[in-house]
């Protein structure tokens, strides 16, 4: 899980959304563009809800790790879109793997050879 750190307040995300969430915002960043995103997030309550985030080249986002966390939510359609907005953005985008490797690992999904599309 990951804290993450967005206009004075936070949100937890599971490690891939994360991970997707970073490089779209970089991709909007790098092109002028901005975006609204939904993603699934637990509360500071620990409740499951959804986050709508406006991102773009003013964005300040970083992400911290959290420790004990409660379970996390991992909508594979959310991260899948993400990388698909970011491919639109970025084709030749680093890889997955090659890029902040201390998230988890997407091995075992299929929805990023979807994001590709």
């Amino acid at each position: 899980m990951r804290r993450v750190h967005y206009a004075g307040g936070t949100v937890m995300v599971d490690d891939l959304t994360c991970k997707a969430l970073l490089r779209y915002a970089r991709a909007l960043a790098q092109t002028g563009e901005s975006d609204i995103v939904e993603i699934p997030v637990i509360t500071d309550t620990g409740s499951q809800a959804h986050a709508h985030m406006l991102i773009g080249p003013s964005s300040q986002l970083f992400a911290t790790t959290v420790d004990n966390a409660a379970e996390s939510i991992v909508e594979d359609e959310v991260i899948a879109e993400l990388e698909r907005l970011t491919a639109r953005l970025q084709p030749s985008r680093p890889q997955w793997s090659d890029e902040l490797p201390g998230l988890a690992s997407v091995q075992d999904f299929d929805f990023l050879d979807r994001a590709d599309d």
